[in-house]
């Protein structure tokens, strides 16, 4: 299967850099049905930033408030997924070199049978750069 690239929304929170605090979250998101593509997290000046990539949006947003979670206004990262190879994400990231466009951060993983997912963000105001140079859906 070839890699596939595509634009997705994520939302921000900063929380307490604490033992369970992203379980609670996790759970608390779970209980009211929402379902992450992606979910990253890291210390960040003394606390910790979390990001959240939902697959529904609308569902994600609507528990956010439910549950007085104070995120981020929506911003656009990108998903790929496809066969994991040797050099699957450095033809990304070169892609985006080439271009001169700067990747801020990525989190990539194998899937296991064969797959790797990859999440990455580049500045909210070279998205539409990156869409065209990947080829981003």
């Amino acid at each position: 299967m070839a890699t596939t690239i595509r634009r997705t929304a994520y939302f921000s929170m900063r929380t307490p850099n604490r033992a369970g605090q992203g379980a609670r979250l996790l759970n608390s998101l779970a209980a009211h049905g929402v379902n992450l593509l992606a979910f990253t997290g890291f210390p960040n000046a003394g606390r910790a930033q979390v990001d959240f990539i939902p697959y529904d949006v609308t569902k994600f947003t609507r528990a956010a408030r439910r549950l007085g979670l104070k995120v981020s206004r929506k911003k656009t990262a990108f998903l790929a997924q496809g066969t994991d190879k040797a050099g699957a994400i450095a033809a990304i990231c070169g892609k985006l070199a080439k271009a001169g466009i700067n990747m801020v951060a990525m989190d990539a993983v194998a899937a296991g049978k064969g797959r790797y997912g990859a999440i990455f963000w580049v500045k909210q105001r070279a998205v539409a750069k990156a869409a065209r140079v990947l080829r981003a859906r």
